[in-house]
């Protein structure tokens, strides 16, 4: 103990000692605070929950540096221990104001929830809270890092030398950075025009489904046989698509049917109508039976119907035509399409 006490280092090793065991305590008296002020606030209580470990980490780290900042300067290593304390530092407040947006992030897709029935507003600030978010962690990660580098003097002779030289480097450095930041600026632009959303119905390269996930990098899309399409986001800045939900998820449906000509319109129209009306996926705005084509071998009728979204939608299309056939087949066996042969009449001798 006598030896300990006559180490240079002792004074200072209490007094940190002290002070994180006061940055512990005083961290969980401030976040206890802080989550009863927050009750009725689910953002502010999302973020606490995110930033937890990363402040355990981050608010000890600073308690730590003001002590070495105070510490006598002729204390052996002092200048080493003040350094890797700052990279700590850095790295747990980058960690904190990652998961502080994180936390953010989450708060407000939990606010505004697609699973209703009407959810356009509610995907739009979805779609721009995660592109936003994921964007501003991509720079806080890269702020951290050059923040970190900039504490080796070596890092900042390398990095006059490169501004030095900076004409053949900085092109090949830019072409190489070239589709990271493509893609990040595709991002912001996604987040700010908002030509895709989350959960949005999408028609790209032939295949249907929806937008399932929006990263910093790629686009997720969910085909309807449960495979998953991958799509960079440049993809949808460069390239046209189809977006069935883009101002709306209401959607018209055809089924087309192709009859004989002595086909009873009208009956047809009345059935199809029965149809729809039984039918949940029917949202009574549109119905209409029509004569389309024409060929030498049969009619073709399109029944256009609407519904509430493309799934229903689906649904409903094949409701018809299964309906209509059933009908057809039950009621006007004659009015299928077949084919007619003549004979001709043989001459008399």
């Amino acid at each position: 103990m006598a030896d300990l006490h006559g180490h240079p280092w002792a004074g200072t090793l209490f007094a940190a000692l002290g002070a994180t065991v006061a940055a512990i305590i005083g961290r969980h008296a401030l976040r206890a605070t802080l989550r009863r002020l927050a009750r009725s606030n689910p953002l502010v209580l999302c973020m606490l929950d995110a930033t937890e470990r990363a402040g355990a980490a981050a608010i000890p780290m600073l308690a730590l540096l003001l002590v070495w900042q105070a510490a006598p300067q002729e204390l052996p290593h002092l200048v080493t221990v003040r350094h890797f304390t700052t990279l700590l530092l850095i790295g747990s407040l980058t960690w904190f104001t990652n998961a502080a947006i994180g936390g953010l992030v989450r708060g407000v897709i939990e606010k505004h929830p697609v699973d209703t029935e009407d959810n356009l507003d509610q995907r739009r600030i979805q779609t721009q809270t995660d592109v936003l978010g994921r964007t501003a962690q991509v720079v806080v990660i890269i702020a951290g890092s050059a923040m970190a580098l900039m504490t080796f003097p070596s890092a900042r002779q390398v990095g006059t030398s490169l501004l030095a030289s900076a004409g053949v480097l900085g092109i090949v450095g830019g072409i190489a950075a070239r589709p990271v930041f493509a893609n990040l600026i595709a991002g912001l632009q996604l987040a700010i025009s908002q030509p895709i959303r989350l959960d949005d119905v999408l028609i790209i390269e032939g295949e249907w489904g929806k937008v399932e996930e929006i990263t910093g990098t790629y686009v997720v899309l969910k085909i309807w046989d449960e495979r998953r399409m991958i799509i960079p986001l440049q993809y949808f800045i460069e390239k046209p698509f189809q977006n069935w939900t883009r101002t709306g998820s209401q959607i018209l449906g055809t089924a087309f049917l192709y009859v004989d000509y002595e086909v009873p319109i009208e009956a047809i129209r009345a059935e199809a109508k029965r149809i729809c009306e039984a039918a949940p996926e029917w949202d009574k705005r549109v119905f209409n039976v029509q004569v389309t084509d024409l060929t030498d071998k049969s009619v073709q009728l399109r029944v256009l119907v609407s519904s509430r979204d493309a799934g229903r939608s689906w649904d409903l299309r094949c409701k018809v035509r299964e309906g209509l056939i059933a009908f057809l087949a039950r009621e006007y066996p004659q009015a299928l399409p077949r084919f007619r042969i003549a004979e001709r009449p043989q001459a008399q001798a």
